[in-house]
C-alpha cells in the first residue's frame, strides 16, 4: 500500500487559510489593544463603576445602583440638556454638510484656480482651539460687540441684541458658532471625495442629457456617501460632546437654555459635588454618541454595498 503524497513543509494544511496563524496576528495587535484597554476600556468602566454610587468625590461612597440613571430621565434639566445637544447636531452636524455639499459640488465643477489656497482657508478654524474660538465669538455676540455694530450700519439697529443673554436666541448663536467651525472640515472631506470621481462618469452623464443638477444627484452625491458618513461621524460627535464653547460663551445660561451633557458632567462633578450623577450622564452621553455614530456607519456600509 502506498502512501500518499506528503505536504511539502511550506505548504498550509487543508481547511486553513494561508499565512501566520491567527494566534500570532493576535499577537500583533495585543500591544495596540492593551495601550486602547489601559486608556479607553478602563475609564469608561471605572465611569460606570462610579455612576452607581452616590458621591462628592471626598467621603465614602453610597450605594445607589440605578438611581443616578433614573434621576437623568426624571430631572427636567438633564432632559433638556440631552435635547439641547440634539438641537446642536443640527448646526454641527446637517448645516455643514449641506453648505459644505454645496461649496464643494460648486468648486469641483467649476474648477476653480487656486484651490488649494481655499482649502486652507476654510479649513483654519480646525486649528485654532475652541476656547479661542469661543472669546472670539463672545465678543462678536456682545451687546456692544461686532454683529450689533454691523446691524446699525446696516439699518437694522432694532435687531440688534444681547445674543447670549436671551432665552430664544443664545442656543441658535452657539449652534451658529458650531457651523462654522465645522463647515471647513465637511468642505474638505468633500472635496477629497468628489476629487476621485471618474471623469469617465460626469461625461457618461452628459452624454445622457443631464444638467447640472441632475449631474450632482446621479453621480457627485452617490460617489461620497463615504465622506459623507465620516463628515457626519465627526460632526455628530463633536456636537454631542461640546463643552468648551458653552463653557466660555454661556456657562449654560440664561437659566439652563444652554446646557449640554457634557457641560452637566463638569458642573455636577466639580460645582455640586455629584460625582456619581456626573458619572451616569457621561456614561449615558457615551452610548448615545455610540448609537448614533453605528447607526450612521451602518447606513453609510448598506448604502454602498
Amino acid at each position: 500500500m502506498t502512501a500518499g503524497p506528503r505536504r511539502a513543509s511550506g505548504e498550509p494544511r487543508a481547511g486553513r487559510p494561508p499565512g501566520e496563524p491567527r494566534a500570532v496576528a493576535y499577537l500583533f495587535l495585543l500591544p495596540a489593544f492593551a495601550v486602547y484597554a489601559l486608556f479607553l476600556l478602563y475609564p469608561i468602566g471605572r465611569a460606570a463603576q462610579l455612576s452607581l454610587y452616590h458621591w462628592d468625590g471626598l467621603s465614602t461612597g453610597r450605594w445607589a445602583g440605578l438611581a443616578n440613571y433614573a434621576a437623568i430621565v426624571a430631572d427636567e434639566g438633564l432632559r433638556a440638556a440631552f435635547a439641547h445637544a440634539l438641537v446642536l447636531v443640527g448646526f454641527y452636524a446637517l448645516a455643514p454638510l449641506v453648505v459644505g455639499l454645496t461649496l464643494a459640488a460648486i468648486l469641483n465643477h467649476a474648477k476653480v484656480r487656486g484651490l488649494g489656497f481655499f482649502r486652507t482657508v476654510v479649513f483654519l478654524p480646525q486649528v485654532v482651539a475652541m476656547v479661542v474660538v469661543a472669546v472670539a465669538w463672545r465678543r462678536v455676540y456682545a451687546p456692544d460687540g461686532t454683529l450689533n455694530d454691523l446691524l446699525g450700519a446696516l439699518g437694522l439697529g432694532s435687531l440688534a441684541r444681547g445674543w447670549l443673554g436671551e432665552y430664544a436666541f443664545a442656543l441658535p448663536a452657539v449652534g451658529v458658532v458650531g457651523t462654522w467651525f465645522e463647515t471647513g472640515l465637511v468642505t474638505v472631506l468633500l472635496l477629497a471625495g468628489m476629487s476621485r470621481v471618474p471623469v469617465e462618469l460626469y461625461e457618461a452623464a452628459r452624454l445622457d442629457g443631464a444638467g447640472a443638477v441632475r449631474e450632482f444627484f446621479a453621480v457627485t452625491l452617490p460617489s461620497v456617501r463615504g465622506e459623507i458618513a465620516v463628515a457626519l461621524t465627526l460632526t455628530v460627535i463633536a456636537a454631542l460632546r461640546t463643552f468648551d464653547l458653552v463653557y466660555v460663551t454661556t456657562r449654560g445660561g440664561p437659566g439652563n437654555s444652554t446646557s449640554v451633557p457634557s457641560y452637566e458632567v463638569y458642573h455636577r462633578a466639580f460645582g455640586l459635588g455629584q460625582v456619581g450623577s456626573a458619572a451616569a450622564i457621561g456614561v449615558t452621553l457615551t452610548v448615545v454618541i455610540f448609537v448614533i455614530s453605528f447607526a450612521i456607519n451602518r447606513y453609510a456600509d448598506r448604502s454602498t454595498s
